[in-house]
C-alpha cells in the first residue's frame, strides 16, 4: 500500500476541505469522473455515496479507482491516488455522510433525501503521485 507524502498530506486533512475527483470504470469500460467529498483515516481514503448511483454500481463491479485532490489555494499543487476499494459497507454510512457534511457544509446532518441508503467505501492507495 502506498502512503501519502508528508509534503501533500495536508490536502487530506479536514481543515483543508479539498474536493477530490473520483474516476471509476463504467460497465462498457469508459471512464466516469465525479467530484466528491472524502475523508482520510491515515491509511484509507473514505468516500460515501447513495446506493444505486453510477459510482456505487461502478465501485461494486470494479474496485479500481483514481482520485485527484487539488489544492484550491495553489491549483498546480495536487495529489493523485490510484487504488482499490477494499471495503464497501452500508453499516455506519449515515454517520460517515454526516461527518462529511460537517466538514464540507458546516452542518451536523447531511441534507440529502430521508430514507436514502448510504454506502461507505474505503480506498487503499496503491500508487501516489504529487505535483507542486
Amino acid at each position: 500500500m502506498a502512503t501519502i507524502p508528508a509534503s501533500h498530506a495536508d490536502l487530506l486533512t479536514p481543515e483543508k476541505r479539498a474536493f477530490a475527483h473520483l474516476a471509476t470504470v463504467n460497465a462498457a469500460g469508459s471512464p466516469q469522473v465525479t467530484p466528491i467529498w472524502f475523508d482520510y483515516d491515515g491509511t484509507h481514503v473514505i468516500i460515501n455515496s447513495a446506493a444505486g448511483r453510477v459510482k456505487d454500481r461502478n465501485l461494486r463491479r470494479d474496485p479500481r479507482v483514481a482520485l485527484s485532490i487539488l489544492d484550491q489555494e495553489q491549483p498546480y499543487r495536487y495529489v493523485q491516488i490510484q487504488g482499490r476499494v477494499v471495503d464497501v459497507s452500508e453499516e455506519g454510512a449515515r454517520d460517515v455522510i454526516n461527518t462529511l457534511a460537517k466538514k464540507y457544509l458546516g452542518q451536523d446532518t447531511y441534507p440529502g433525501p430521508e430514507g436514502e441508503t448510504r454506502v461507505t467505501y474505503k480506498i487503499a492507495p496503491e500508487k501516489v503521485q504529487t505535483m507542486g
